[in-house]
């Protein structure tokens, strides 16, 4: 069976100066349809990389990644557009950005524009989702200016629900001073994308956040290690430490 996502030796370098730096090494990987895969590393590591790389954001510099077969780095920038639009949610509390003048509801209903959908119908279906990731009727109509971080993420949840996404990206989703409520958004989101069948692609730096997922990868130096066991962590030693170690 074809994998929904696969990696297959990625590799990804950005200038710094006058040279480059090698920010993922020959990484493959593969999700399948409705299964969790969580990336621990710490900053710098090259997991945010490695995520935009799956939703389609960015290219690799060389390898191949497929979504359900198609190699989407022989994609066009819109066929790319209209993936992420659809097939692909992408989430990051970085990226946030929202009119200051708008609605909770009509926030998440715009991000349904292409689907053909009446204004109307975009807001019943955002109305819907957003009382599923436990925004009620009385917070979606509030203006998204005046959401505290928790509700912020949940919003951004909702929003990339709306689209019935068959992959889920997330880097770094929760950032919540209130340990109980980023343990209770985890939980929401394993929930909702067990009930979807949605795959989960997480990546952190906090173990907290991949408590759960089917399987747990680390990244370092640019390298993804995994286990075949479930719910463990496996670190091996990179490549390229390696080498610098036997030369020294």
């Amino acid at each position: 069976m074809t994998p929904l996502l696969s990696f297959v030796n990625v590799s990804k370098r950005y200038p710094d100066g006058g040279r480059e730096l090698l920010v993922l090494d020959r990484v493959s990987l593969e999700i399948e349809a409705g299964c969790s895969i969580g990336v621990y590393g710490a900053r710098g590591s090259g997991k945010s990389t490695l995520l935009r790389l799956a939703a389609g954001i960015a290219l690799p510099d060389s390898g191949a990644v497929c979504f359900a077969g198609r190699d989407t780095t022989r994609m066009t920038a819109g066929e790319r557009s209209r993936l992420l639009r659809g097939a692909i949610a992408f989430m990051s509390a970085e990226d946030w950005r929202a009119n200051p003048g708008e609605s909770v509801v009509d926030h998440v209903a715009t991000s349904l524009g292409s689907e053909g959908l009446t204004m109307r119908e975009a807001r019943r279906r955002a109305l819907r989702v957003l009382d599923e990731v436990g925004v009620g009727a009385s917070g979606a109509q509030a203006p998204v200016a005046s959401l505290s971080l928790t509700s912020r993420t949940r919003v951004m949840l909702a929003r990339a629900l709306a689209r019935a996404p068959r992959l889920l990206v997330l880097d770094e989703p929760a950032s919540m001073p209130n340990l109980g409520d980023r343990d209770r958004f985890y939980t929401l989101l394993r929930s909702a994308a067990r009930e979807r069948n949605i795959a989960l692609l997480v990546a952190s730096e906090e173990m907290a956040a991949l408590q759960g997922v089917g399987v747990l990868m680390s990244i370092a130096d640019g390298e993804l290690c995994s286990t075949e066991e479930p719910g463990t962590l496996l670190q091996l030693p990179s490549r390229r430490r390696a080498a610098r170690e036997q030369s020294g």
